[in-house]
């Protein structure tokens, strides 16, 4: 059972936060396109890095905490989702201050306002 610890803590991760899209209306899920565009870069940057490491005997994983599972033959696939769940936590965690304090982010698309006359 030790095995599945990793997705574990992803699991762990993830639903701590999904509360916040129904409970604060953060809306991540519903703008898929935008998350996915957010996590993609992660992905691949941290798919090669990882993949760079473990080549070059920087690091490893313990095979006793993680799936047999490998992509690219050698990055476990519990770090590929770990490069997507994580992210995900974090949009959901920004989206939700963000829901609470009123912030913008600077991507709310504008309107001019008839009183500006714009």
């Amino acid at each position: 059972m030790a095995h599945l610890s990793y997705l574990g803590v992803l699991l762990f991760c993830l639903c701590g936060t999904a509360w916040l899209e129904v409970a604060l209306r953060t809306r991540v899920y519903r703008r898929w396109h935008r998350l996915v565009l957010s996590i993609l870069p992660v992905v691949v940057v941290f798919t090669l890095w990882d993949k760079y490491a473990i080549a070059r005997g920087h690091w490893w994983f313990d095979s006793e905490l993680i799936t047999t599972v490998r992509i690219w033959s050698s990055i476990p696939l519990d770090e590929i989702l770990f490069f997507i769940v994580i992210p995900i936590c974090a949009v959901l965690t920004f989206e939700a201050v963000r829901s609470v304090t009123g912030d913008e982010a600077g991507d709310e698309v504008t309107t001019p306002s008839v009183a500006s006359g714009r």
